[in-house]
């Protein structure tokens, strides 16, 4: 047993060593905190209004918001003061990204699969960076070996987002997530497959093994936990239409996490899987993109969040084989319906990507946020993807990782801010050039970009 831990603590620290040469190479590491930061003549954009405020000034003191106001506010200009002159543009909070997958954005399943676990540290902690340069300074991690990553950006090694980490993701013997070739069915008993090994997706067949793999998320540092309650787009074996946990195995996971303090999410496109959630206790629905009405109205009477996305096309299924392309379809089609059914329901809905194995889609990250506006005001997307999604965030309680107040600017919050060159609220695809259009960055009190006028 000690021999086993050893390893273990020998496999960490390889990959500590991988993720610090990789922070050696990208920008704004150098960052330091300022005691003081001073946003100075400002329109905020506060997460909630449909409207900018008066030309503001914001006061940063560490790394939350101490003070708003519309009259000067004094400052002590022999502290260590920074002074960001806003000439008048906007000031919102960072975006966030509740379904997200750090580990497998630029790698391609083949190389997740076969690659070394350095290799693909390597990979997420550039894209991290790239992540955080786009305006998101958080994403609900929902699949993946992010807890390596996730403690070199709060140590400050890689420069990135803050991450909620679900570990894991929990599935059954030919489901979403289940990624063994079929030679090597049967598996021996205590055998493990090479998605197991690295931490991508743990098999469990009943609601003892499911306490246990959940226990073991939490054990690693899970803010919530994900179970696939139904098939997926990308999965092997499983289709759209099956529903893969049994209502008492889904409950023995939402036992485990709510004795953490925590709640479980589930990935679920259809009415049977949804209801079946719901039934076991599950707080949170991904995707939901086939529900019918009653599933719906469902939803909305339990207060059962909706975190799902904007697919609007093929994205990155069009490199998929023809039967998962179709699959693909359904769920765009299905868009439309579910986002009708959030407005007339006014069900409690964040905002993600769900963005796999492509750099060049993750690129276009902000895109998703001006999606949103088929259905939905400027105001209405950006507040999904910044308020609603820190209410959602809100809800892992004593497994919060990073407690305070985020995806708002008002007095006593995080300092996760942006100064966008524009108003968002009449042009909202400045959120999606976030190379030209946000001049600014700030996460937790410091600034990663600074590109405004001195």
């Amino acid at each position: 047993m000690l021999s086993e831990v050893v390893v273990r603590m020998q496999k960490a620290a390889r990959v500590a060593t991988i993720l610090a040469s990789c922070a050696a190479l990208g920008p704004g590491l150098a960052q330091e905190r300022s005691a003081v930061t001073f946003f100075e003549n400002v329109r905020i954009f506060d997460g909630k209004n449909q409207t900018l405020s008066a030309p503001s000034n914001v006061l940063i003191r560490g790394n939350t918001i101490e003070r708003i106001a519309i009259a000067p506010i004094p400052v002590d200009r022999s502290l260590d003061t920074r002074t960001v002159a806003g000439g008048g543009r906007v000031l919102m909070p960072g975006l966030s990204d509740m379904h997200w997958h750090a580990t497998m954005v630029r790698p391609t399943p083949a190389q997740m699969l076969s690659s070394d676990l350095g290799y693909t540290m390597l990979l997420a902690g550039a894209e991290a960076t790239a992540t955080l340069m786009r305006g998101f300074t958080t994403v609900r991690d929902m699949g993946g070996p992010a807890f390596a990553l996730k403690r070199a950006i709060d140590e400050g090694v890689v420069a990135g987002p803050r991450i909620y980490p679900s570990g894991a993701v929990i599935t059954v013997t030919g489901g979403h997530g289940d990624f063994r070739e079929l030679w090597e069915l049967p598996q021996s008993l205590g055998g493990t497959s090479r998605v197991e090994q690295l931490g991508g997706s743990m098999i469990a067949d009943s609601p003892d093994e499911v306490r246990k793999r959940t226990r073991e998320q939490l054990m690693q540092g899970a803010s919530q936990i994900k179970l696939t309650a139904g098939g997926g787009v990308a999965s092997p074996f499983s289709p759209l239409d099956v529903t893969t946990f049994s209502e008492a195995e889904l409950r023995a996971a939402v036992e485990a996490a709510t004795d953490w303090g925590t709640y479980v999410a589930t990935h679920a496109y259809t009415p049977n899987a949804i209801r079946r959630s719901v039934a076991a206790g599950v707080k949170v629905i991904e995707h939901g993109h086939l529900m019918d009405e009653p599933t719906a109205r469902l939803l909305a009477e339990e207060k059962i969040w909706l975190s799902t996305q904007p697919f609007v096309d093929l994205g990155g299924a069009a490199m998929l084989p023809a039967a998962q392309q179709a699959q693909m379809r359904q769920v765009v089609a299905g868009t439309d319906t579910t986002y009708g059914f959030v407005k007339k329901y006014k069900i409690k809905t964040a905002f993600g990507t769900d963005i796999l194995f492509s750099k060049a889609l993750a690129e276009h990250q902000g895109q998703g946020i001006v999606d949103l506006t088929r259905w939905f005001t400027p105001a209405e997307a950006l507040a999904m993807a910044t308020s609603a999604n820190g209410e959602l965030l809100a809800l892992s309680g004593a497994r919060n990782p990073y407690p305070g107040k985020l995806g708002v600017v008002e007095e006593g919050a995080l300092a996760d801010l942006l100064l966008v060159d524009g108003n968002p609220l009449d042009d909202i695809r400045l959120i999606a050039d976030p190379e030209n259009k946000i001049l600014v960055i700030m996460k937790d009190g410091i600034i990663y970009k600074d590109v405004g006028p001195k």
